[in-house]
């Protein structure tokens, strides 16, 4: 009978396969705790980030505006958080029935008073909101409906107590009360614009300053920007859009008296001297 060679051997030794893993581990220290530890080294740039992009597009695109008080009711409620693009009116200029936001710094005033803030924490809330574009309008910023643009005569009222704009009568169903309080005719200055609240009889408006410089019309200048959009609360969230009466065909045709008359008259006239120079070389 042969022996088994490895019979007297003595077992063999167990390997430790943790002390491999454990050694892996040591190596890389913080391996488990990397993401955590990243993402609070990261968040205050981050923040930062955000800010300067919120101050971006406050500064040069699109700020929000909170509605503080009624002047514009229905169409714009207290409480009311509205998008305003102030963009717009470097490539085109302002048309009638727009809601445009302006300062009315040294032409009109406030509608409202804020409050001051009752503690420190209230204090830095409001200054933050306002500096990233979410905070309520300004005691000199207004939101108000464009009536007239340079060159229109604005007037009040026609037999029915419609404004009046060019002769042509406004319907206005977006009114929440009209007080047909008569005032005009009101040539609306070169660069300047005539605004109205649609809650006329809580507005301080284009009528409340006749006797002030401007007669009561806002400088183009101060227009920040044109509200497009309601995107707070939800259940009155919606676009801002002109009025159908201030489509009427009459009415934007009376933007430059003799308009067409002037432009057939401008089509002519090379035709016409270019025929007289012909007639000039005949022999």
């Amino acid at each position: 009978m042969s022996e088994d060679p490895g019979a007297d051997a003595p077992p063999a030794a167990p390997v430790n396969t943790s002390t491999a893993v454990d050694d892996e581990a040591a190596a890389t220290p913080g391996t488990h705790d990397k993401p955590h530890g990243s993402f609070l080294r990261e968040l205050p740039v981050l923040i930062a980030i955000a800010l300067v992009l919120a101050l971006l597009l406050k500064a040069f695109l699109i700020q929000a505006f909170y509605i503080p008080s009624g002047s514009m009711e229905q169409t714009l409620q207290v409480g009311d958080r509205v998008l305003v693009n102030k963009l717009v009116y470097r490539t085109r200029d302002v048309r009638r029935g727009e809601v445009v936001v302006f300062n009315g710094l040294d032409s009109f005033t406030p509608e409202f008073q804020a409050p001051p803030p009752g503690n420190a924490v209230q204090k830095a809330a409001r200054w933050l909101s306002g500096l990233i574009g979410f905070g309520r309008l300004g005691e000199k910023d207004f939101i108000k409906r464009v009536i007239g643009v340079p060159g229109d005569t604005v007037q009040c009222c026609d037999p029915q107590g419609r404004v009046t704009v060019n002769g042509v009568a406004l319907d206005e169903p977006y009114l929440y009360q009209d007080d047909h309080a008569p005032f005009g005719p009101v040539k609306v200055p070169k660069g300047r614009l005539w605004v109205m609240g649609d809650h006329r009889s809580q507005s301080s408006d284009s009528r409340a300053h006749l006797g002030s410089p401007g007669g009561g019309t806002v400088p183009e200048n101060k227009v920040i920007g044109r509200a497009f959009v309601v995107v707070w609360p939800t259940d009155h969230a919606g676009k801002l859009s002109i009025p159908q009466t201030f489509k009427q065909k009459t009415l934007q045709g009376m933007a430059l008296p003799g308009a067409p008359y002037l432009a057939g008259a401008l089509l002519v006239a090379p035709f016409a001297l270019l025929r007289r120079r012909r007639r000039t070389r005949l022999p």
